[in-house]
């Protein structure tokens, strides 16, 4: 299995699964009115394509990407510490939804699986004390929705409805039904 996110690299050391990390650079900007879903598999797909053509065929590729939604608003990474300010601000003391898109390529590039998984996540409230300690780990600017519930952002969470590998960024019940699949 090939995946570049050391996130998700964890998650298959947990769950005891070999793979290979092969970072790929794609644009992550999402077209206008993309919904959530769609946008996350387009992500998922266009990164284990772009894997697809850096490796020799034969490989079980899987591609992810996850982004947090929000009143119907999707936040990706912050793009500074302002903005990471700004989504926990909004997501403090509310329930939001995690969704990460997962795609599958097992040997040829053009037979791919692609699919989503949805996770609900309740924040506690947070002070701006709290908002700044945080944003000033640094811990926020890399994540999407601005927090890392396996990180120092567990502090904040109250609870969870769904796959808890979902929010860290890889569901493990989705993966492992894409790749059987095939």
């Amino acid at each position: 299995m090939i995946l570049s996110d050391y996130r998700r690299q964890g998650i298959l050391r947990t769950v005891g699964w070999p793979f290979e990390a092969c970072p790929v650079d794609i644009d992550e900007t999402r077209k206008l009115h993309e919904e959530a879903a769609s946008y996350v598999e387009r992500l998922a797909q266009e990164k284990a394509r772009s894997a697809a053509g850096l490796l020799a065929a034969g490989s079980t590729i899987v591609g992810a990407d996850t982004v947090v939604v929000i009143d119907a608003e999707v936040l990706g990474k912050p793009y500074d510490g302002d903005d990471a300010r700004r989504m926990l601000r909004q997501l403090s003391g509310h329930w939001h939804q995690v969704l990460t898109g997962v795609a599958v390529i097992n040997g040829i590039p053009s037979e791919i699986r692609v699919a989503h998984e949805t996770t609900e996540v309740k924040f506690a409230m947070m002070s701006e004390d709290e908002i700044d300690w945080y944003v000033s780990s640094g811990e926020p600017l890399d994540k999407a929705g601005a927090y890392a519930i396996q990180g120092l952002g567990a502090r904040f969470i109250e609870g969870i409805r769904g796959d808890y590998f979902n929010i860290v960024g890889l569901p493990v019940r989705l993966l492992y039904q894409l790749v059987t699949a095939m």
